[in-house]
């Protein structure tokens, strides 16, 4: 039988070749972003708790009531930004699962959306596997800063959306005040729609904040703010996020979303809930990370390797060309069989796949993890 592929380009994501590459070698897996530590134990007896009280069966499609309360609190908290509960938010499974149930409800056959490089892996497969057309954005290569005159270039009258990431995986950087004022006059007056993947919101450094979108009024009318309870909770196995939004853009959301996956594990929400009363747990997430970054770049800081500046998430780039003139995807795979530190390539985050002696670790282990992987490196 023969199958026409909606993603004739794709293969397995990187993420998984490196970690199972990782896997085979016995190498340290700085590769795939996820903490090599477990989440509160608190926080792990609140969903026992829940699951003993009988919270085992389908959860409401848009996610438990209390769990959305919760998350419309934070936002007014912390970005002044009312978002209502019932109409407003809902809940998903994983960050992930929103990007694309994002994507499915707005764009259609022929739309263009505008995405910036390098860019995290599934924005490109969502949008061509609902017919839409990429249109790709560099960030400025010294800083990764947006070039908002590029962006003006790009749009079109078959523009249906923009996709952002801040903080910004895999570059570490972060959007600012002046990004998003240029933001408000590039879509004033337009039906331009953002999806916004806030993920790292809670990780940023250097008394850098983060700024949601959810915090412009001009912005907000138009956007899917979209973040995740995995990378806040150390929990990304759960696959648990959330996408907030305006009440007409909620509804073409959850139409596809009923469908999608109806609903979210229950007693994890439940217990999501409860543990953020606690603020504190997200409130110095960046410290937490801040801490972890600075002990492995102090740890390799008299290697080869260059770092290149991270003012948020939990990766960082390290430029590789003082070492070697390997293609990035030969080098990470050098490093893995042969130093015994797993990384991911950059290429695949953008669409030319051009190698730029660059590589991405993830910061998100263990202090011991961090230093020993930082002698292995400093030895090339």
């Amino acid at each position: 039988m023969k199958i026409k592929t909606k993603l004739p380009e794709w293969g397995t994501s990187i993420f998984t070749v490196m970690s199972r590459m990782a896997a085979e070698n016995n190498a340290i897996n700085l590769a795939q972003g996820f903490p090599d530590f477990n989440c509160d134990d608190e926080l792990l007896e609140l969903v026992h708790h829940f699951q003993k009280k009988g919270f085992n069966q389908y959860a409401p499609m848009q996610g438990v009531p209390a769990l959305r309360k919760s998350i419309s609190e934070k936002i007014e908290k912390i970005y002044r930004k009312l978002y209502n509960p019932e109409t407003e938010i809902t809940i998903t499974a994983g960050a992930t699962q929103a990007l694309y149930t994002a994507m499915t409800s707005v764009v259609e056959k022929g739309d263009e959306v505008i995405l910036f490089e390098p860019a995290y892996d599934s924005y490109v497969p969502d949008v061509i596997s609902n017919g839409g057309v990429p249109v790709y954005v560099q960030l400025n290569p010294n800083d990764y800063s947006y070039n908002w005159d590029l962006v003006r270039k790009k749009i079109s009258s078959k523009t249906k959306a923009i996709i952002i990431n801040s903080p910004h995986n895999p570059t570490g950087s972060l959007i600012t005040r002046s990004d998003i004022q240029e933001f408000e006059k590039i879509t004033q007056g337009t039906n331009i729609l953002i999806i916004s993947d806030e993920v790292y919101e809670h990780i940023t450094f250097d008394n850098n904040k983060h700024i949601s979108l959810a915090s412009s009024d001009e912005l907000s009318k138009r956007t899917f703010v979209i973040s995740s309870f995995g990378k806040t909770y150390h929990t990304t196995g759960w696959k648990m996020g959330y996408c907030a939004a305006p009440e007409n853009l909620t509804k073409e959301f959850r139409k596809m979303h009923q469908f999608i996956v109806f609903s979210a594990n229950t007693p994890v929400q439940y217990a999501y809930a409860e543990f953020m009363k606690q603020e504190e747990r997200y409130l110095s997430l960046g410290k937490f990370y801040q801490e972890k970054r600075d002990i492995f770049t102090a740890a390799i800081k008299d290697s080869k390797l260059k770092i290149k500046g991270c003012d948020g998430t939990f990766f960082q780039l390290l430029d590789y060309s003082n070492i070697s003139n390997k293609s990035d995807m030969e080098f990470s795979e050098y490093l893995t069989k042969e130093i015994g530190v797993a990384v991911i390539p950059l290429s695949p985050f953008y669409e030319d796949r051009k190698s730029r002696s660059l590589i991405r670790v993830c910061f998100a282990k263990s202090d011991e993890v961090l230093r020993k992987a930082a002698s292995k490196l400093k030895k090339l």
